[in-house]
């Protein structure tokens, strides 16, 4: 049975699949050539070498492949390492779970992503629901497994579709207290973050390798603007419908230095900023508290401004 990371001793052998997160092909004080990597799984990650590496060997494996491996567990200055010393790559009947070998949404994606599908298509406004059908049609292969970010709040397999499902389930909540439009907020919460597909390049585990060129140049607001207007052109979307939607994502950020040149001018998209801010916040805190035990404290999390979590003692 594969052993999580996290549940590695000194001195045991393991097997399993497992990811390259990093790869390096380095030369050791004897000339020779080996792997210096580190191999991870949904638990966590451990350094590891492959010695002796021969020269048809050195294109073998890169960054991001999931590989076969059997090592040994041991430790050098005071942390675990693992020296491999059986690996192959891949191969097509190998059984596998996602799940086990890359950090992924805690849900199902394809249910997820026929719930989101159910969510569109509940929108009562015509224009906004013809707006975001199309662009799901144009997206959901992607959102099948594209992280939210490439480090911070779910960066995680499908995080991005995990993201937005759990804002709109807040959004329905709050529209019924504050008398919200439902489908405007449904809407904007749908389109303010999915031009992240483009933004960021990521392979079918979740992983981001860097970002586009327009990521780097313009960011997903910019590019997210450019498609509504895109796409609203082609169905022939009013002007108002359009420039909403758009002021939700340009202002969804809030702050100028985050990005959003406007603040929230209008009811829907300042509930679509603290619904935002709410569930990244929320995710960031049950990531740092998932492995500990009631009354310990996390280790300063820099996404909540340094600030240490703490897991209530309670009954």
């Amino acid at each position: 049975m594969q052993k999580n990371i996290k549940d590695f001793e000194k001195g045991e052998r393991i097997e399993g699949f497992y990811l390259i997160k990093a790869l390096n092909l380095k030369t050791s004080s004897n000339n020779s050539k080996y792997f210096d990597l580190i191999i991870a799984d949904a638990s966590g990650e451990i350094d590891s070498k492959i010695w002796s590496i021969e020269d048809d060997q050195v294109d073998l494996y890169t960054q991001g492949d999931i590989i076969k491996l059997r090592g040994d567990v041991t430790e050098w200055m005071d942390r675990l390492q693992l020296k491999i010393i059986k690996h192959r790559n891949l191969e097509e009947g190998d059984d596998i779970d996602y799940k086990d070998i890359v950090p992924s949404a805690p849900r199902d994606t394809k249910e997820m992503l026929v719930e989101l599908e159910d969510n569109l298509k509940s929108i009562k406004h015509p224009e906004m629901r013809e707006l975001s059908l199309k662009a799901f049609e144009l997206h959901k292969d992607k959102l099948l497994y594209y992280p939210a970010a490439m480090r911070h709040h779910h960066a995680i397999r499908g995080g991005l579709l995990f993201h937005l499902q759990r804002m709109m389930e807040s959004a329905r909540a709050l529209c019924k207290i504050y008398d919200a439009n439902e489908d405007l907020l449904i809407t904007g919460i749908f389109f303010h973050d999915l031009q992240k597909l483009e933004e960021m390049d990521a392979n079918e585990l979740g992983i981001v390798s860097g970002y586009s060129k327009e990521g780097i140049l313009l960011g997903h607001l910019v590019q997210g603007v450019r498609e509504i207007r895109k796409l609203g052109s082609e169905l022939g979307t009013s002007e108002e419908v359009m420039i909403l939607i758009e002021h939700m994502i340009l202002s969804h950020h809030y702050e100028p230095e985050f990005g959003s040149p406007k603040r929230p001018m209008f009811l829907e998209a300042e509930l679509l900023h603290h619904i935002d801010m709410i569930d990244a916040r929320v995710y960031d805190m049950q990531k740092a508290t998932r492995d500990l035990l009631p009354g310990e404290f996390s280790e300063p999390v820099f996404s909540l401004d340094r600030v240490r979590v703490y897991l209530p003692e309670l009954e």
